[in-house]
């Protein structure tokens, strides 16, 4: 099927109160603006240059959430016109962030990676390292970044039970998270889970973000780093 109707068919199986983003690491360009002209409007990549390359040539109107591993010296390329940035899997990473935002004169969305798979490929802070960041009296000197919830990267597995428990997880982390740190803040209100093999799983556990790839534009080339 085409990108048009690979998008139509899963925004039938995503209810409003959750954002699609449309995950277009190692995608042309054209494929992009294929999306983009069909209604797609939030876009996802993990690779701060290649957003920053697709940024300069696509449409302004574009969010573009960063949602792979940042490093320190990569934060420079994307923090001009990033919406939001899922990854934040350190403290140190995010007051880097907070200095750079500083710079452009901007209030960055963020959301905290948590490490709810255990997997040494994966990325991710546990709920007591979360709990000291946000407890943490320089945290709230940080005033270019805003917590707006929490992100996780379930399992490799097809055991979807155990993806479900990987996705309770997240959400009774944000549940605790909102209640202990951000009662206060209605900003504070997303969860990023779910992608092309689980989103339907990630949807009834609470997702507010679904981060689809391969059900859009085919197959990812892993031929392409």
């Amino acid at each position: 099927m085409s990108i048009k109707e690979n998008l139509a068919q899963v925004r039938k199986q995503i209810p409003d109160n959750v954002t699609l983003i449309a995950v277009s690491k190692t995608k042309p360009i054209e494929a992009l603006q294929e999306a983009y002209d069909n209604g797609q409007r939030v876009f996802g990549e993990n690779k701060a240059q290649e957003m920053r390359d697709k940024h300069e040539v696509l449409p302004k109107d574009i969010q573009w959430h960063f949602i792979g591993h940042l490093q320190e010296n990569k934060i420079k390329y994307i923090i001009p016109y990033v919406s939001m940035i899922h990854s934040v899997d350190s403290f140190k990473l995010l007051k880097e962030i907070n200095k750079y935002a500083a710079k452009h004169d901007r209030i960055v969305d963020c959301l905290c990676e948590m490490d709810i798979s255990h997997e040494d490929t994966k990325f991710g802070m546990s709920y007591e390292e979360l709990e000291q960041m946000l407890g943490n009296e320089e945290f709230k000197s940080l005033t270019n970044i805003r917590i707006c919830g929490l992100m996780g990267i379930g399992s490799i597995t097809d055991d979807r039970e155990q993806t479900r428990k990987e996705f309770r997880n997240l959400k009774q982390m944000f549940d605790n998270c909102k209640q202990t740190f951000f009662s206060q803040n209605a900003y504070f209100e997303h969860i990023s889970m779910g992608m092309s093999g689980d989103y339907d799983i990630a949807i009834q556990e609470g997702s507010t973000f679904v981060r689809v790839g391969s059900k859009i534009f085919g197959e990812r080339d892993y031929s392409k780093k």
